[in-house]
């Protein structure tokens, strides 16, 4: 059972999207089975100085397209969600086009309890990203009629953040929460007892609306979310499942749970499949020899 996914849609590439009063959206034309249609860059305010969410990848035409949206208005915040290539890397070209400060949790791997060593996924780390000010948990970001609070929401990478729009109760969440898919989780910087935990912290949080950085806008955040948790949990009993009757590598679970979708998802399902089995090695309902790898073989407790 998976959540109700969302595939509405219909932004234009390059053009300012009015979303709500404080919210305009730009769509940059880099989509991906991992960005859906491409990476949904918004600009908060609607008086004399806004900010910035998720630049989005080192596209110039999409930062033209930015700053055409953003007109004689001043940009004074540009924040990021978390350092992945498709979020952070246009965010020292715009800084130099406006002068603004980048925020965000910290460079990548910030938070992270191991090092910063392991196998690149997804859409990639920016390992050059560098903000200017480092935000934690809780701290507010305000400009001309509107107040941005810093959600710290660690899973899909160590340093994500999500930022809630007080005035409109509207979450900018980035890759934490997605309406159209699961949000890969994939470790070293992936971590999935640590993603359910930030899943019900937001819940805690009451939105309103939830804006991911891709794909639609999540109109009923709670049950929406409710949805995630029961999925991950489910992914967890077709682990336990599969491991019942002999021991197994991580590729015939993934070729097993995931044989409807397309193979070439298949190494990011592995590596979520992996962020699964690592929390319940430390739990102790899997064990095996040595530490978890892509490669090893797993059996019950």
């Amino acid at each position: 059972m998976s959540p109700d996914f969302i595939h509405n849609l219909n932004a234009p590439y390059g053009e300012a999207d009015q979303v709500s009063p404080r919210i305009t959206r730009v769509l940059c034309e880099n989509p991906s089975p991992f960005t859906y249609t491409g990476t949904g860059t918004f600009i908060v305010g609607a008086g004399d100085t806004v900010a910035v969410i998720d630049p989005g990848p080192m596209m110039p035409a999409h930062g033209d397209a930015i700053l055409k949206a953003v007109g004689t208005r001043k940009v004074s915040h540009i924040l990021v969600t978390h350092s992945h290539i498709d979020h952070s890397p246009l965010s020292g070209w715009l800084k130099e086009k406006t002068g603004a400060l980048i925020l965000a949790f910290g460079p990548h791997g910030a938070g992270r309890k191991g090092g910063l060593d392991g196998e690149e996924v997804e859409a990639g780390a920016d390992r050059t990203f560098k903000p200017d000010h480092l935000l934690a948990d809780q701290d507010t970001i305000s400009g001309d009629g509107w107040t941005l609070r810093a959600i710290h929401t660690p899973g899909h990478t160590a340093n994500h953040l999500c930022f809630m729009l007080e005035e409109e109760n509207t979450l900018f969440c980035g890759d934490h929460i997605m309406g159209w898919a699961t949000t890969v989780i994939a470790p070293p910087d992936g971590d999935m007892r640590a993603y359910i935990a930030s899943l019900k912290k937001i819940i805690a949080e009451k939105p309103g609306k939830l804006l991911p950085t891709h794909g639609p806008a999540v109109e009923t955040p709670e049950p929406f979310i409710r949805g995630i948790i029961t999925h991950r949990r489910m992914r967890e009993g077709q682990i336990l499942k599969h491991l019942e009757d002999s021991p197994n590598t991580i590729d015939i679970l993934v070729s097993r749970m995931y044989k409807d979708i397309h193979e070439a998802l298949h190494p990011a399902a592995a590596r979520s499949v992996l962020a699964h089995i690592i929390a319940l090695v430390e739990e102790g309902r899997i064990q095996v020899d040595g530490e978890p790898t892509l490669e090893s073989t797993y059996q019950i407790r």
